[in-house]
């Protein structure tokens, strides 16, 4: 405890963990960061919501950023030596800005941005005078975003071309139906308890559901996703 007094979490968010701010939130913030520093070549993300979640299909905030033409790394569990650059920034970012100390989300803004300004254009990096100097890059990717750049380039097709290259396994439940996203497709009760693999045709945007041994069993429409929900992520 501080002579200021410590800060709870609800004064930075009222969610308390980052894993329960909507990913609306996180789109809207993640647009405001590319419109600064351009859009990045990929992104490199854990895999707890909104990022990626224990399931083995990518969550809407990743085929969103991947319509963007953003390669998604996902981090292998519990393996943060594999993210170690970034593990070692926010690191930095709280014995730095002491977020403990902040008495609101404001203060604790300017901080971070202040000490983002530090270790970019004033702190020595090797035989140059700052990071920025050594790697002109860090002012900004070079490749373009905004509103106007994501009506016009925003990609439906690589969405479904990057789902096509998945495969997936489940087990049909005892009514007949797998799990795909929120929803239950059926498959039949003649292959219930049995193990399917799940492709996805992106020629046609179905679900293609087959035997591991590649017959086909059936084909489902795509139902869960669409291309305007993509771009309009749910901020409550």
């Amino acid at each position: 405890m501080n002579a200021r007094g410590p800060c709870s979490t609800a004064a930075f968010s009222p969610q308390g963990y980052f894993t329960q701010v909507p990913s609306g939130l996180v789109q809207d913030e993640l647009r405001r960061c590319f419109r600064r520093w351009g859009r990045p070549a990929s992104l490199r993300v854990d895999n707890g919501n909104p990022w990626g979640s224990w399931g083995d299909l990518p969550t809407p905030l990743a085929l969103w950023l991947i319509g963007l033409g953003i390669g998604v790394i996902w981090n292998p569990p519990r393996r943060p030596q594999d993210n170690g650059v970034v593990e070692r920034s926010q690191g930095l970012a709280w014995n730095w800005a002491e977020p403990d100390r902040c008495h609101d989300v404001a203060e604790l803004q300017r901080r971070l941005d202040e000490e983002d300004r530090v270790q970019r254009e004033s702190y020595p990096h090797g035989s140059s005078r700052s990071r920025l100097e050594a790697y002109p890059g860090l002012a900004h990717s070079g490749r373009s975003y905004g509103a106007a750049w994501e009506r016009s380039h925003w990609s439906w097709e690589g969405v479904l071309a990057y789902l096509g290259g998945l495969m997936v396994p489940r087990r049909v439940d005892r009514c007949g139906k797998i799990g795909l996203y929120h929803t239950k497709p059926y498959v039949g009760r003649v292959n219930r308890d049995r193990d399917v693999v799940v492709q996805f045709d992106a020629g046609t945007a179905e679900w293609v559901i087959g035997t591991p041994g590649g017959a086909e069993l059936c084909r489902r429409a795509l139902d869960q996703i669409e291309a305007a929900r993509l771009r309009r992520l749910p901020t409550g």
